[in-house]
């Protein structure tokens, strides 16, 4: 009788769960500028999945097809039929996500096989530049942007909630009257990642570092009062966060709707470049 062959051949649409990190560290170390959002939660706690919130799929090794499956889906590595197992295995699941993110060529495939099972999304942004800055802005910065202190949150939290309704078409409150929301926004004043100008009490500009690895910190939340704006103060401090940022070791990224022409236009005049395009898919 001969002996069983060292290898079988597994299901190809098969999806597992990934157990060893080593080759999850290298697709982040090839990706820094795209992978960030994981990578801030990979690097920081590993790969379990009650340490990061999610799941990491793959469906033959990570560095071949990877997927981190949590509140939201972030495809990281793969080619179209990767995207649509991922789409399977998200699928199985009780549930649907809050969101699709990551870069434009893994979503929206992904995105193509699930709208048949979990319905129209709320916004589908199929074309959104993914920016980069390395080096200090060239443009002038604002003095007068800086960490928020704790003791500001309140006033900090009405800027926050006018530029979440404004950019994601909710408010954060609903559901649970803004109490996770409050948390979020609290713990990125704590860990000095959220910015602003303050006029007589009144936020005027804000600006958060919302994902941060080791190599990459991802801004968001950009918003100047609407009594501000046009006087070239959200380029100015997004600047100032974007110097920070850099300044600090790291490369300053972003991502921004295509048809979003002023702040494209801020962005150039800051320094970023395009270094890719992601697309976002809006749930709940």
């Amino acid at each position: 009788m001969s002996a069983p062959p060292l290898f079988r051949r597994v299901d190809e649409r098969r999806v597992s769960l990934v157990r060893e990190a080593g080759e999850v560290y290298r697709v982040l170390d090839e990706d820094p500028v795209g992978s960030c959002m994981v990578a801030s939660r990979v690097v920081e706690h590993g790969i379990e999945p009650a340490a990061i919130g999610g799941e990491l799929w793959t469906r033959r090794r990570p560095t071949e097809s990877l997927c981190y499956a949590g509140a939201n889906l972030i495809p990281l590595r793969g080619g179209v039929d990767d995207m649509y197992a991922f789409a399977d295995k998200a699928m199985s699941t009780a549930r649907r996500c809050s969101s699709l993110v990551g870069r434009a060529e893994m979503v929206l495939p992904m995105w193509q096989r699930l709208e048949h099972a979990w319905g129209a999304a709320r916004d589908v942004r199929e074309h959104q530049p993914l920016m980069a800055l390395s080096t200090p802005p060239i443009c002038a910065i604002d003095p007068n942007v800086r960490q928020v202190r704790p003791d500001e949150l309140d006033a900090y939290l009405v800027a926050a909630i006018d530029m979440f309704i404004g950019e994601v078409g909710i408010d954060p409150r609903i559901g649970d009257g803004g109490r996770g929301y409050r948390r979020r926004v609290a713990g990125l004043i704590a860990a000095g990642r959220a910015w602003a100008r303050f006029e007589r009490g009144q936020v005027v500009f804000k600006a958060e570092v919302g994902s941060q690895s080791p190599s990459v910190g991802q801004i968001q939340g950009v918003w100047v009062h609407p009594d501000w704006r046009g006087h070239g103060i959200g380029t100015a401090g997004t600047a100032t966060l974007a110097a920070a940022v850099v300044r600090g070791g790291r490369t300053a990224s972003l991502y921004v709707n295509s048809f979003n022409t002023v702040a494209r236009a801020t962005y150039d005049r800051i320094g970023f470049t395009q270094v890719g395009t992601f697309a976002t898919v809006l749930l709940d």
